[in-house]
């Protein structure tokens, strides 16, 4: 026996009910607000500025093995810190492999892999900057807030 279902209707909201004269803020942009204020407060001691950077478009010379490409940089600001133990299975994390959680709102570009990273300041972890390590894996959450992306020494 097949049910058959009617038209939709749909009714406008009753006066005061649900209706908002203010835009509303989405679910994505409130949680980048409450986590930039906790980048600010609560891991202000844990977050690092970095510079990110990869090759832009250029014509590449197999003869000279040369480029015309400039590098193209990029900014953020995120927590640096070490895989756990258990998580480490010499295949897709490496010992030495780093992760970093960074607000996408505060990226000035997107993340891939291959791009090299870098800081000038001190990574708590490293006990001094970031250098020579490259994105191997770019990662993030449902809601589009953060990306999560592992770290390799090049």
């Amino acid at each position: 026996m097949t049910r058959r279902l009617g038209p939709a209707t749909t009714k406008p909201p009753a006066a005061g009910a649900g209706s908002s004269t203010k835009s509303e803020v989405s679910v994505r942009d409130e949680m980048q607000a409450i986590f930039g204020q906790m980048f600010d407060s609560v891991f202000s001691e844990s977050v690092t500025s970095f510079a990110g950077e990869y090759p832009g478009p250029g014509v590449f010379d197999p003869v000279t093995e040369t480029t015309t490409s400039q590098p193209v940089r990029y900014s953020g600001r995120g927590v640096f810190h070490n895989y756990e133990a258990n998580r480490i299975d010499g295949i897709n994390i490496l010992v030495g492999d780093i992760q970093l959680i960074a607000l996408i709102n505060e990226v000035s570009d997107q993340p891939a892999v291959g791009h090299e990273l870098s800081t000038t300041d001190v990574v708590p972890i490293l006990g001094g900057p970031l250098a020579g390590y490259r994105i191997v894996r770019v990662g993030g959450d449902p809601a589009g807030v953060h990306h999560d992306l592992q770290l390799r020494k090049a």
